[in-house]
């Protein structure tokens, strides 16, 4: 008999059968590593049936930033499938480590009083790296995606750089530091009584009125995490400042997706988003 069907979600492509759990996925990632400057480490993922002389590719940052967490590394895991399957989408698709991440403590702490800012120009700093080694990357036409802490530096990077990002998927983003409660929060940026400066530094509420690029916030309403108040916040100062942006609520969902099918279209529903916001066409398989 058959093998188990798997499922791969790779330009509408049918399941494909493998003769045992042991084998080879469809959607095989193999990102090459780049090294950046001030020691930060990227992977860049493209097309696997990208051939010589196609054309520019649409860029798109996929990373995290944050505390306790590093992307660019020598494993395949949920995120490395993810990257990989926007850039079998059409999409170069840049992972950067940036100062936060884990690694010593001079480099965990770097940013400590600033989360924002720091965060993004290293993102600026790995794109800029990847570019010069890369030319088929079309700074032009530059998006940015994350998750929680990914989703703070991917809102923060269209309201403070729009003149490197062009459009940005943000779910569940810290957008207030105040109302972040995680016990890791006070290590970065002291009291919140003593060090005020250090929260408005790391927030985005009071950048409103800034955006100029599209937006897409997304978040969970049940997350008890960062909850759902972070992006409602966000959204109240965007409309009274007058800044089109749109929202998706994921109803019963907390921090992270855990229904596989909600978590499928919701990757679908972002890549429509970005090729729309891009004017990125859809990929032609060879």
């Amino acid at each position: 008999p058959a093998g188990p069907a798997v499922r791969v979600l790779a330009g509408g492509r049918p399941a494909a059968p493998l003769a045992s759990l042991a084998g080879e996925p469809a959607l095989r990632p193999r990102p090459l590593r780049l090294d950046g400057p001030e020691g930060l480490r990227s992977h860049l993922f493209l097309p696997s049936w990208r051939r010589p002389g196609d054309g520019p590719l649409p860029v798109l940052l996929d990373p995290y930033g944050g505390p306790g967490l590093r992307l660019a590394v020598p494993a395949r895991g949920w995120w490395t499938l993810v990257s990989q399957w926007f850039a079998e989408q059409g999409f170069a698709v840049l992972v950067t480590d940036g100062r936060a991440t884990t690694g010593p403590p001079s480099w965990e702490r770097a940013n400590t009083g600033d989360k924002r800012d720091s965060a993004v120009a290293d993102q600026v700093r790995g794109l800029h790296a990847a570019a010069a080694g890369h030319p088929d990357l079309d700074l032009e036409r530059v998006a940015i995606r994350g998750w929680s802490f990914g989703g703070f530096l991917a809102a923060a990077a269209v309201l403070t750089r729009p003149d490197v990002f062009h459009a940005a998927v943000a779910g569940a983003p810290v957008t207030d530091a105040r109302l972040y409660d995680t016990h890791y929060q006070e290590r970065f940026l002291g009291h919140p009584d003593k060090h005020p400066e250090h929260y408005d530094r790391s927030s985005l509420v009071g950048l409103g009125h800034r955006l100029r690029r599209p937006l897409l916030l997304v978040h969970g309403l049940a997350d008890d995490n960062v909850v759902a108040a972070h992006t409602l916040r966000l959204s109240a100062e965007l409309l009274a400042a007058g800044r089109p942006h749109s929202v998706l609520p994921v109803p019963g969902a907390s921090h992270m997706i855990s229904d596989d099918a909600v978590a499928e279209n919701l990757l679908w529903f972002e890549l429509a988003f970005l090729r729309r916001e891009l004017n990125a066409e859809p990929a032609a398989y060879v």
